[in-house]
């Protein structure tokens, strides 16, 4: 009555979509733990902890599956990726990567520089107690120049959408910030 033929081949597809699924929860795990450590080196600036581990980091993305498989976290794994990318490469050659140049997905990508502009703040909070306020600056005009360009957009409701909120959060922080600092001054 059953094709068991059939079945089989049920099961090995079901075992095979588990298989694909750990180990991108796994590689996405590494990732976002890579992500973490470089940020936490740049701001320590410790940027030839940070180069050794963005060789590592670049090479796990690249196997990353694209894949859904009733998880999101190889899609948060990207956005990790972008944040910790675009900032090391701000600090270090003081611009920020292209679409193309991260090599991910529309989505992920502004969901990543909308990350970014958070751990702007906390570099700019940190050059302005080194007194660096000249860099301060230069991350508050960079923090609003990404809004300026978010706002080009027709958003809809979502995760874009709720973190393109906080860069607005985050550069009235660094307003506020900078304005602080000048009547210190």
């Amino acid at each position: 009555m059953i094709n068991k033929k059939d079945f089989e081949v049920i099961r090995k597809n079901l075992g095979n979509f588990e298989n694909e699924r750990e180990k991108t929860i796994q590689d996405s795990r590494e990732i976002i733990k890579l992500s973490k450590q470089i940020i936490y080196s740049v701001h320590r600036d410790d940027i030839d902890s940070a180069s050794r581990l963005m060789l590592d980091i670049k090479k796990k993305i690249r196997n990353l599956s694209k894949g859904c498989y009733d998880t999101n976290i190889n899609m948060v794994a990207f956005q990790e990726y972008v944040e910790a990318v675009c900032y090391f490469e701000f600090i270090k050659s003081n611009k920020i990567p292209t679409l193309k140049e991260v090599g991910v997905d529309t989505e992920s990508y502004l969901l990543g520089l909308c990350d970014l502009t958070g751990e702007l703040v906390r570099k700019a909070v940190d050059d302005i107690i080194k007194k660096k306020f000249d860099h301060a600056l230069q991350i508050k005009e960079l923090v609003a120049e990404i809004y300026g360009e978010f706002l080009t957009f027709d958003l809809r409701n979502g995760d874009l959408r709720t973190k393109f909120d906080s860069i607005k959060w985050n550069l009235n922080k660094l307003e506020d910030l900078i304005l602080s600092a000048e009547l210190r001054k």
